[in-house]
């Protein structure tokens, strides 16, 4: 099998994994409305406090953005590697730290098979800082589309700072938003969206 066949069996391997989530995670009878409502039954909303639903509102679309963009990232990065590497970038290109600690995530989400996963790609076992760690180490591969290590750096301790305030019931102000915004739009108009 040439070097394009096993990037092409790896990638599509990923597709029809990702395929088979998805349709499990919703009926082909439901519309998005319907698999909302069934999300807000699942929950005693009406015994929660008005001013921390309002505020949580406000944050799930920040969170919205941020996630798409965190996973939007991950992808690049992957793509960018099979690209460059083939189907073995991940044990060949990435720091041991950073596949010992995603090995580790995986294994801990083994252990609680009745929980939904991260992903199908090692990649989505990774924190921010470890998708630096992954350009730092490969820097050459990225020159066409990150200026440097220290700009993508930057730009993501921005993000997972603004992320983490909302991951622990956090709300941002109006101009921890703006900055995110800014991060975010930088990133996606220096590498595409």
């Amino acid at each position: 099998m040439s070097g394009s066949d096993d990037i092409y069996a790896f990638v599509m391997k990923g597709e029809v994994a990702q395929f088979s989530v998805n349709t499990e995670l919703r009926r082909t009878d439901e519309s998005p409305q319907d698999i909302l409502d069934r999300i807000r039954e699942a929950f005693p909303i009406d015994l929660l406090e008005d001013e921390y639903l309002i505020s949580a509102d406000k944050m799930a679309l920040v969170y919205k953005i941020i996630a798409s963009f965190e996973n939007a990232a991950r992808k690049f990065i992957q793509d960018r590697l099979i690209e460059e590497h083939g189907a073995k970038w991940w044990e060949n290109k990435v720091p041991q730290g950073v596949r010992d600690q995603a090995e580790k995530r995986k294994a801990d989400e083994a252990q609680h098979r009745y929980h939904g996963s991260r992903g199908t790609s090692m990649i989505f076992y990774t924190q921010m800082s470890d998708l630096v760690s992954i350009i730092q180490n490969n820097e050459e591969d990225f020159t066409d589309y990150i200026p440097s290590v220290a700009w993508a750096r930057q730009l993501f301790r921005a993000v997972e700072r603004s992320r983490n305030v909302i991951m622990h019931s956090g709300e941002l102000s109006l101009n921890d938003i703006q900055r995110v915004g800014m991060n975010i739009r930088d990133w996606l108009q220096q590498v595409g969206g």
